[in-house]
Protein backbone atom coordinates (compact mmCIF):
# COMPACT_ATOMS: atom_id res chain seq x y z
CA UNK A 1 0.00 0.00 0.00
CA UNK A 2 1.37 3.47 -0.84
CA UNK A 3 3.01 5.33 1.99
CA UNK A 4 3.15 8.77 2.70
CA UNK A 5 5.43 10.54 4.61
CA UNK A 6 5.34 14.49 6.32
CA UNK A 7 8.19 15.61 8.14
CA UNK A 8 7.59 18.76 10.03
CA UNK A 9 10.08 20.95 9.35
CA UNK A 10 8.96 24.59 10.02
CA UNK A 11 10.32 25.74 13.26
CA UNK A 12 12.77 28.18 14.23
CA UNK A 13 14.79 26.55 16.66
CA UNK A 14 15.34 29.72 19.04
CA UNK A 15 17.95 27.45 20.86
CA UNK A 16 20.63 27.02 18.16
CA UNK A 17 21.57 30.56 18.30
CA UNK A 18 21.59 30.74 14.82
CA UNK A 19 20.34 33.12 11.62
CA UNK A 20 19.98 30.03 9.43
CA UNK A 21 16.61 27.75 10.77
CA UNK A 22 17.63 24.54 12.80
CA UNK A 23 16.89 21.62 10.85
CA UNK A 24 19.52 23.00 8.04
CA UNK A 25 22.56 22.80 10.31
CA UNK A 26 24.37 19.64 9.48
CA UNK A 27 25.04 16.13 10.87
CA UNK A 28 27.99 14.19 8.97
CA UNK A 29 27.70 16.94 6.47
CA UNK A 30 23.82 16.28 5.52
CA UNK A 31 21.08 18.75 6.70
CA UNK A 32 19.07 17.51 9.71
CA UNK A 33 16.16 17.63 7.80
CA UNK A 34 17.60 15.17 4.97
CA UNK A 35 17.88 12.64 7.36
CA UNK A 36 14.20 11.38 8.02
CA UNK A 37 13.55 12.10 4.41
CA UNK A 38 16.30 9.23 3.19
CA UNK A 39 14.83 7.46 6.11
CA UNK A 40 11.30 7.50 4.78
CA UNK A 41 12.45 6.87 1.48
CA UNK A 42 14.17 3.92 1.89
CA UNK A 43 11.41 2.56 3.99
CA UNK A 44 9.04 2.61 0.98
CA UNK A 45 7.79 6.17 1.58
CA UNK A 46 6.01 6.98 -2.66
CA UNK A 47 5.04 10.49 -1.21
CA UNK A 48 7.45 12.91 1.04
CA UNK A 49 6.51 15.96 1.74
CA UNK A 50 8.18 18.81 4.11
CA UNK A 51 6.22 21.16 5.93
CA UNK A 52 8.85 24.55 5.90
CA UNK A 53 8.18 27.65 7.78
CA UNK A 54 11.14 30.01 9.69
CA UNK A 55 13.25 30.15 6.65
CA UNK A 56 11.27 28.41 4.36
CA UNK A 57 13.73 29.61 1.30
CA UNK A 58 16.64 28.22 2.45
CA UNK A 59 15.17 24.63 3.56
CA UNK A 60 13.01 24.49 0.08
CA UNK A 61 17.16 24.56 -1.68
CA UNK A 62 17.47 21.27 0.49
CA UNK A 63 15.62 19.33 -2.10
CA UNK A 64 15.42 21.93 -5.04
CA UNK A 65 16.81 18.66 -6.99
CA UNK A 66 14.87 15.95 -4.95
CA UNK A 67 11.81 15.02 -7.56
CA UNK A 68 10.08 12.88 -5.08
CA UNK A 69 9.70 15.73 -2.06
CA UNK A 70 7.12 18.49 -1.93
CA UNK A 71 7.37 21.42 0.42
CA UNK A 72 3.77 22.68 1.89
CA UNK A 73 4.57 26.23 4.04
CA UNK A 74 3.27 26.51 7.19
CA UNK A 75 3.33 30.48 7.63
CA UNK A 76 1.98 30.35 10.97
CA UNK A 77 3.13 27.93 13.48
CA UNK A 78 0.22 27.04 15.77
CA UNK A 79 1.66 23.10 16.72
CA UNK A 80 1.75 19.69 14.83
CA UNK A 81 -1.72 19.29 14.29
CA UNK A 82 -2.19 22.67 12.87
CA UNK A 83 0.88 21.77 10.51
CA UNK A 84 -1.04 18.77 9.28
CA UNK A 85 -3.96 20.97 8.16
CA UNK A 86 -1.35 23.02 5.86
CA UNK A 87 -0.80 19.96 4.31
CA UNK A 88 -4.36 18.93 3.77
CA UNK A 89 -5.35 22.48 2.84
CA UNK A 90 -2.20 22.35 0.01
CA UNK A 91 -2.32 19.10 -1.20
CA UNK A 92 -6.26 17.26 -0.49
CA UNK A 93 -6.93 14.46 1.46
CA UNK A 94 -4.32 11.94 2.92
CA UNK A 95 -4.71 8.34 1.60
CA UNK A 96 -3.11 5.00 2.92
CA UNK A 97 -0.58 5.06 6.06
CA UNK A 98 0.82 8.35 6.57
CA UNK A 99 3.67 8.79 8.91
CA UNK A 100 4.77 11.61 10.85
CA UNK A 101 8.47 12.49 11.36
CA UNK A 102 10.49 15.44 12.40
CA UNK A 103 13.23 17.13 10.59
CA UNK A 104 15.07 17.63 13.80
CA UNK A 105 15.17 13.83 14.50
CA UNK A 106 18.12 12.56 12.12
CA UNK A 107 18.52 9.29 14.18
CA UNK A 108 15.60 7.41 12.89
CA UNK A 109 15.78 4.19 11.16
CA UNK A 110 13.83 3.04 8.01
CA UNK A 111 13.74 0.05 9.43
CA UNK A 112 11.60 1.72 12.49
CA UNK A 113 9.46 3.67 10.20
CA UNK A 114 8.75 0.28 8.03
CA UNK A 115 7.76 -1.70 11.73
CA UNK A 116 5.53 1.44 12.31
CA UNK A 117 3.44 0.77 9.30
CA UNK A 118 3.20 -2.39 9.24
CA UNK A 119 1.77 -2.60 13.05
CA UNK A 120 -0.61 0.45 11.41
CA UNK A 121 -1.91 -1.40 8.71
CA UNK A 122 -1.88 -5.10 9.83
CA UNK A 123 -4.27 -4.35 12.72
CA UNK A 124 -6.36 -1.64 10.64
CA UNK A 125 -5.08 1.35 13.49
CA UNK A 126 -6.41 4.67 12.88
CA UNK A 127 -3.19 5.83 14.87
CA UNK A 128 -0.19 3.88 16.06
CA UNK A 129 2.13 5.62 17.99
CA UNK A 130 5.88 5.23 18.54
CA UNK A 131 7.14 5.10 21.78
CA UNK A 132 10.72 4.94 23.37
CA UNK A 133 12.00 3.93 26.83
CA UNK A 134 14.57 6.64 27.86
CA UNK A 135 17.10 6.50 30.55
CA UNK A 136 15.38 9.81 32.32
CA UNK A 137 12.09 10.40 31.06
CA UNK A 138 11.48 14.11 32.60
CA UNK A 139 9.85 16.45 30.14
CA UNK A 140 8.33 13.73 27.58
CA UNK A 141 4.72 12.67 27.46
CA UNK A 142 3.93 9.49 29.04
CA UNK A 143 1.82 6.56 27.33
CA UNK A 144 -0.97 5.30 29.32
CA UNK A 145 -2.48 2.09 28.22
CA UNK A 146 -5.21 0.10 29.07
CA UNK A 147 -5.72 -3.49 30.06
CA UNK A 148 -5.53 -4.60 27.05
CA UNK A 149 -2.42 -3.16 25.93
CA UNK A 150 -3.77 -0.05 23.95
CA UNK A 151 -2.85 3.37 24.13
CA UNK A 152 -5.59 4.76 26.44
CA UNK A 153 -3.98 8.22 26.68
CA UNK A 154 -1.11 10.57 26.05
CA UNK A 155 -0.46 12.83 29.43
CA UNK A 156 2.49 15.45 29.06
CA UNK A 157 4.84 15.05 31.86
CA UNK A 158 3.58 18.78 33.15
CA UNK A 159 -0.18 17.03 33.90
CA UNK A 160 1.46 13.92 35.24
CA UNK A 161 0.68 12.66 39.33
CA UNK A 162 4.04 11.95 41.39
CA UNK A 163 2.81 8.12 41.29
CA UNK A 164 2.38 8.81 37.36
CA UNK A 165 5.61 10.14 36.96
CA UNK A 166 7.13 7.36 38.83
CA UNK A 167 5.26 4.35 37.18
CA UNK A 168 5.01 5.56 33.48
CA UNK A 169 8.25 5.26 32.24
CA UNK A 170 7.02 4.63 28.44
CA UNK A 171 7.32 8.13 26.53
CA UNK A 172 5.88 9.44 23.42
CA UNK A 173 8.03 10.23 20.67
CA UNK A 174 5.88 12.20 18.83
CA UNK A 175 5.99 9.93 15.85
CA UNK A 176 3.27 8.46 14.38
CA UNK A 177 2.05 6.53 11.69
CA UNK A 178 -1.75 7.16 10.68
CA UNK A 179 -4.78 5.53 8.52
CA UNK A 180 -4.93 8.06 6.19
CA UNK A 181 -8.09 8.16 5.64
CA UNK A 182 -9.63 8.43 8.83
CA UNK A 183 -7.09 11.12 9.60
CA UNK A 184 -8.84 13.21 6.39
CA UNK A 185 -12.26 12.75 8.14
CA UNK A 186 -10.96 13.95 11.68
CA UNK A 187 -8.33 16.08 11.67
CA UNK A 188 -10.36 19.13 11.81
CA UNK A 189 -11.89 17.52 15.37
CA UNK A 190 -8.54 19.13 16.73
CA UNK A 191 -8.97 22.15 18.85
CA UNK A 192 -7.16 24.60 20.28
CA UNK A 193 -8.14 25.27 23.55
CA UNK A 194 -5.38 25.59 25.69
CA UNK A 195 -2.51 27.67 27.10
CA UNK A 196 -1.05 28.20 23.58
CA UNK A 197 -3.75 28.22 21.87
CA UNK A 198 -2.43 25.71 19.19
CA UNK A 199 -3.33 22.78 17.60
CA UNK A 200 -2.08 18.82 18.80
CA UNK A 201 -1.70 16.02 16.75
CA UNK A 202 -1.32 13.93 19.89
CA UNK A 203 -5.10 15.17 20.28
CA UNK A 204 -5.85 12.69 18.05
CA UNK A 205 -5.52 9.99 20.51
CA UNK A 206 -7.87 11.25 22.60
CA UNK A 207 -10.41 11.97 19.18
CA UNK A 208 -9.99 7.98 18.22
CA UNK A 209 -10.31 6.51 21.77
CA UNK A 210 -13.73 8.63 22.45
CA UNK A 211 -14.67 7.23 18.76
CA UNK A 212 -13.98 3.63 19.76
CA UNK A 213 -11.01 3.55 16.92
CA UNK A 214 -7.92 1.12 17.56
CA UNK A 215 -4.71 2.69 18.48
CA UNK A 216 -1.72 1.14 19.39
CA UNK A 217 1.59 1.85 20.37
CA UNK A 218 5.12 0.26 19.69
CA UNK A 219 8.39 0.99 21.75
CA UNK A 220 11.22 1.48 19.69
CA UNK A 221 14.26 -1.04 20.59
CA UNK A 222 16.90 2.19 21.06
CA UNK A 223 15.42 5.66 22.37
CA UNK A 224 18.15 7.28 20.64
CA UNK A 225 16.95 7.16 17.51
CA UNK A 226 14.52 9.18 18.50
CA UNK A 227 16.70 11.73 20.50
CA UNK A 228 16.28 15.39 18.81
CA UNK A 229 18.01 18.57 18.33
CA UNK A 230 16.93 21.44 20.02
CA UNK A 231 20.89 22.98 20.59
CA UNK A 232 24.27 23.36 19.51
CA UNK A 233 25.25 20.87 22.55
CA UNK A 234 22.53 18.29 20.96
CA UNK A 235 23.89 18.15 17.30
CA UNK A 236 26.81 17.31 18.83
CA UNK A 237 25.47 14.27 20.45
CA UNK A 238 23.78 13.03 17.62
CA UNK A 239 26.60 13.42 15.33
CA UNK A 240 27.94 10.61 18.02
CA UNK A 241 25.45 8.26 17.44
CA UNK A 242 24.97 8.54 13.87
CA UNK A 243 28.91 8.27 13.64
CA UNK A 244 29.22 5.46 16.22
CA UNK A 245 26.39 3.63 13.96
CA UNK A 246 28.14 4.35 10.63
CA UNK A 247 31.42 2.87 11.51
CA UNK A 248 29.94 0.34 13.24
CA UNK A 249 28.46 -1.11 10.05
CA UNK A 250 32.18 -0.67 7.92
CA UNK A 251 33.59 -1.93 10.60
CA UNK A 252 31.51 -4.82 10.28
CA UNK A 253 31.89 -4.81 6.48
CA UNK A 254 35.43 -5.39 6.76
CA UNK A 255 37.19 -1.75 6.71
CA UNK A 256 39.80 -1.09 9.43
CA UNK A 257 39.91 2.27 11.82
CA UNK A 258 42.42 2.92 13.87
CA UNK A 259 40.24 5.07 15.94
CA UNK A 260 36.49 4.97 15.10
CA UNK A 261 36.09 7.96 17.29
CA UNK A 262 38.55 9.93 15.10
CA UNK A 263 36.52 9.30 11.35
CA UNK A 264 33.34 10.34 10.31
CA UNK A 265 32.15 9.46 7.38
CA UNK A 266 28.97 10.65 5.38
CA UNK A 267 25.67 8.41 4.88
CA UNK A 268 26.36 8.26 1.45
CA UNK A 269 30.02 7.37 1.40
CA UNK A 270 31.04 3.58 0.59
CA UNK A 271 33.97 2.00 1.49
CA UNK A 272 35.96 -1.34 0.15
CA UNK A 273 36.96 -4.17 2.57
CA UNK A 274 40.35 -4.04 4.02
CA UNK A 275 40.73 -0.14 3.28
CA UNK A 276 42.13 1.36 6.67
CA UNK A 277 40.93 4.79 7.42
CA UNK A 278 43.26 6.45 9.96
CA UNK A 279 42.61 9.58 12.12
CA UNK A 280 41.06 12.62 11.61
CA UNK A 281 39.12 11.66 8.35
CA UNK A 282 36.12 13.20 6.84
CA UNK A 283 34.68 11.45 3.88
CA UNK A 284 31.74 13.07 2.62
CA UNK A 285 29.39 13.88 -0.12
CA UNK A 286 29.28 10.61 -2.80
CA UNK A 287 32.74 9.66 -2.27
CA UNK A 288 33.48 6.29 -2.57
CA UNK A 289 36.81 4.21 -1.42
CA UNK A 290 37.74 1.13 -2.98
CA UNK A 291 39.55 -2.05 -1.66
CA UNK A 292 42.69 -2.02 0.15
CA UNK A 293 43.42 1.66 0.82
CA UNK A 294 44.54 3.81 2.85
CA UNK A 295 43.29 7.42 3.70
CA UNK A 296 44.26 9.27 6.46
CA UNK A 297 45.29 10.86 8.68
CA UNK A 298 44.28 14.37 8.78
CA UNK A 299 41.94 13.31 5.24
CA UNK A 300 39.17 15.47 4.28
CA UNK A 301 37.32 14.28 0.83
CA UNK A 302 34.02 15.44 -0.79
CA UNK A 303 32.21 13.40 -3.55
CA UNK A 304 35.83 12.20 -4.46
CA UNK A 305 36.22 8.35 -6.18
CA UNK A 306 39.40 6.50 -5.15
CA UNK A 307 40.52 3.51 -6.82
CA UNK A 308 41.64 0.27 -5.25
CA UNK A 309 45.12 0.35 -3.68
CA UNK A 310 45.78 3.86 -3.54
CA UNK A 311 46.78 5.71 -0.61
CA UNK A 312 46.00 9.33 0.08
CA UNK A 313 47.57 11.11 3.17
CA UNK A 314 46.79 14.42 4.72
CA UNK A 315 44.79 15.50 1.93
CA UNK A 316 41.60 17.83 1.26
CA UNK A 317 40.06 17.07 -2.17
CA UNK A 318 36.52 18.04 -3.68
CA UNK A 319 35.28 15.60 -7.17
CA UNK A 320 38.29 14.13 -8.15
CA UNK A 321 38.88 10.74 -9.18
CA UNK A 322 42.04 8.86 -8.40
CA UNK A 323 42.21 5.82 -9.81
CA UNK A 324 43.95 2.54 -8.51
CA UNK A 325 47.53 2.23 -7.39
CA UNK A 326 47.49 6.34 -6.55
CA UNK A 327 49.90 7.65 -3.56
CA UNK A 328 48.54 11.47 -2.86
CA UNK A 329 50.37 13.34 -0.17
CA UNK A 330 50.67 14.56 2.45
CA UNK A 331 49.50 17.71 2.15
CA UNK A 332 47.81 17.83 -1.19
CA UNK A 333 45.34 19.43 -2.30
CA UNK A 334 42.67 18.54 -5.44
CA UNK A 335 40.55 20.71 -6.57
CA UNK A 336 37.44 19.72 -8.85
CA UNK A 337 37.91 18.51 -11.73
CA UNK A 338 40.79 16.59 -11.12
CA UNK A 339 41.56 12.88 -12.23
CA UNK A 340 44.55 11.20 -11.30
CA UNK A 341 45.21 8.54 -13.51
CA UNK A 342 46.60 4.45 -12.69
CA UNK A 343 50.09 4.42 -10.67
CA UNK A 344 50.10 8.64 -10.43
CA UNK A 345 51.46 10.01 -7.13
CA UNK A 346 51.16 13.66 -6.12
CA UNK A 347 53.03 14.67 -3.65
CA UNK A 348 54.05 17.15 -0.32
CA UNK A 349 52.18 20.77 -0.90
CA UNK A 350 50.77 20.01 -4.49
CA UNK A 351 47.66 21.98 -5.96
CA UNK A 352 46.13 20.20 -8.42
CA UNK A 353 42.85 21.31 -10.56
CA UNK A 354 40.57 20.32 -13.48
CA UNK A 355 43.34 18.68 -14.72
CA UNK A 356 44.62 15.12 -15.70
CA UNK A 357 47.73 13.68 -14.80
CA UNK A 358 48.40 10.40 -16.46
CA UNK A 359 49.89 7.01 -15.22
CA UNK A 360 52.42 6.83 -13.55
CA UNK A 361 53.08 10.18 -14.02
CA UNK A 362 54.52 12.38 -11.05
CA UNK A 363 53.87 16.02 -9.70
CA UNK A 364 56.34 15.06 -6.17
CA UNK A 365 56.25 18.30 -4.36
CA UNK A 366 55.91 22.35 -4.27
CA UNK A 367 53.79 22.32 -7.41
CA UNK A 368 50.63 24.01 -9.03
CA UNK A 369 48.94 21.98 -12.17
CA UNK A 370 45.99 23.65 -13.48
CA UNK A 371 43.54 23.05 -16.30
CA UNK A 372 46.44 20.93 -18.05
CA UNK A 373 46.32 17.30 -19.88
CA UNK A 374 49.02 15.62 -18.85
CA UNK A 375 50.25 12.36 -20.43
CA UNK A 376 51.68 8.85 -18.86
CA UNK A 377 55.28 8.85 -17.79
CA UNK A 378 56.10 12.46 -17.09
CA UNK A 379 58.10 13.89 -14.18
CA UNK A 380 56.92 17.54 -13.00
CA UNK A 381 60.53 19.03 -11.15
CA UNK A 382 59.24 21.08 -7.35
CA UNK A 383 58.06 24.48 -7.54
CA UNK A 384 56.98 23.98 -11.35
CA UNK A 385 53.55 25.79 -12.08
CA UNK A 386 51.06 26.02 -15.35
CA UNK A 387 50.47 29.57 -15.32
CA UNK A 388 46.86 29.13 -16.38
CA UNK A 389 44.90 32.44 -15.40
CA UNK A 390 45.97 35.47 -17.72
CA UNK A 391 43.35 37.78 -15.31
CA UNK A 392 40.47 37.55 -17.48
CA UNK A 393 40.29 33.74 -19.38
CA UNK A 394 41.91 30.15 -18.43
CA UNK A 395 44.24 28.53 -20.37
CA UNK A 396 45.30 24.98 -20.78
CA UNK A 397 48.38 23.30 -20.89
CA UNK A 398 49.17 20.15 -22.79
CA UNK A 399 51.65 17.92 -21.91
CA UNK A 400 52.52 14.87 -24.08
CA UNK A 401 53.95 11.35 -22.94
CA UNK A 402 57.24 10.47 -20.85
CA UNK A 403 58.33 14.41 -20.84
CA UNK A 404 60.59 15.61 -17.90
CA UNK A 405 59.93 19.32 -16.57
CA UNK A 406 62.79 20.40 -14.59
CA UNK A 407 62.47 21.65 -11.29
CA UNK A 408 61.25 25.34 -10.65
CA UNK A 409 59.57 25.85 -14.46
CA UNK A 410 56.53 27.96 -15.33
CA UNK A 411 54.63 26.86 -18.21
CA UNK A 412 52.46 30.02 -19.69
CA UNK A 413 49.40 28.68 -21.23
CA UNK A 414 48.07 28.17 -23.50
CA UNK A 415 51.08 25.96 -24.35
CA UNK A 416 51.82 22.72 -25.55
CA UNK A 417 55.09 19.98 -24.65
CA UNK A 418 55.16 17.45 -26.58
CA UNK A 419 56.07 13.62 -26.38
CA UNK A 420 59.76 13.14 -24.58
CA UNK A 421 60.35 16.64 -24.56
CA UNK A 422 62.95 17.79 -21.82
CA UNK A 423 62.58 21.57 -20.14
CA UNK A 424 65.41 22.57 -17.68
CA UNK A 425 65.45 23.71 -14.66
CA UNK A 426 63.86 27.53 -13.98
CA UNK A 427 62.77 28.09 -17.46
CA UNK A 428 59.55 30.21 -18.42
CA UNK A 429 57.89 28.33 -21.67
CA UNK A 430 55.68 30.61 -23.85
CA UNK A 431 56.03 28.83 -26.74
CA UNK A 432 55.15 25.19 -27.81
CA UNK A 433 57.90 22.77 -27.20
CA UNK A 434 58.01 19.94 -29.99
CA UNK A 435 58.35 16.35 -29.41
CA UNK A 436 61.35 15.26 -28.04
CA UNK A 437 63.25 18.24 -28.39
CA UNK A 438 64.84 20.44 -25.14
CA UNK A 439 63.55 23.51 -23.90
CA UNK A 440 65.63 26.23 -21.94
CA UNK A 441 64.65 29.43 -21.34
CA UNK A 442 67.12 31.59 -19.00
CA UNK A 443 69.25 34.91 -18.72
CA UNK A 444 73.17 34.12 -19.07
CA UNK A 445 75.00 33.37 -15.93
CA UNK A 446 77.08 36.12 -14.67
CA UNK A 447 80.40 35.95 -12.35
CA UNK A 448 83.02 38.46 -10.96
CA UNK A 449 85.85 36.49 -9.63
CA UNK A 450 86.24 37.73 -5.96
CA UNK A 451 83.63 39.65 -5.65
CA UNK A 452 82.02 37.50 -2.35
CA UNK A 453 85.41 37.52 -0.57
CA UNK A 454 86.49 41.23 -1.23
CA UNK A 455 82.63 42.09 0.15
CA UNK A 456 82.82 39.69 3.07
CA UNK A 457 86.10 41.64 4.20
CA UNK A 458 84.57 44.78 3.80
CA UNK A 459 81.89 44.39 5.69
CA UNK A 460 84.03 42.67 9.06
CA UNK A 461 86.35 46.06 8.73
CA UNK A 462 83.18 47.91 8.97
CA UNK A 463 82.20 45.60 12.06
CA UNK A 464 85.30 45.78 13.48
CA UNK A 465 85.58 49.88 13.54
CA UNK A 466 82.06 50.00 14.59
CA UNK A 467 80.90 51.59 11.51
CA UNK A 468 77.01 50.49 10.67
CA UNK A 469 76.19 49.43 6.87
CA UNK A 470 74.45 51.93 4.88
CA UNK A 471 71.33 51.43 2.68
Amino acid sequence: MPMTAIVLAAGEGTRMKSRHPKVAHKLLDKPLVWWPVDAARKAGATRIVVVVGHGADEVRAIFANDPDVECVVQSERLGTGHAMMCVQEALGDFHGPTVVLYGDTPLMRAETISALVEETTSNHNACTVLTMLPPDPTGYGRIKRDEDGAVAAIIEHKDCTAEEQATLTECNSGIYCFCGRRLSENLNKIGNNNAQGEYYLTDMVAIYREMGEPVSAICADDYTELLGVNSRRQLAMATKVMQKRINGQLMDAGVTMLSPSQVWVGPEVTVGRDTELLPQTMLWGNTSIGEDCVVGPNTRLTNVVVGDGSSVEETVGYDTVIDEGVTVGPRAYLRPGTHLCDGAHVGTHVEIKNSTIGAGSKVPHLSYIGDTSMGSGVNIGAGSITCNYDGVFKHRTTIGNDVFIGSDTMMVAPVEIGDGALVGASSCITRNVPAGALAVERNDQVMIEGYATARMAKLKEQKANGERKQG
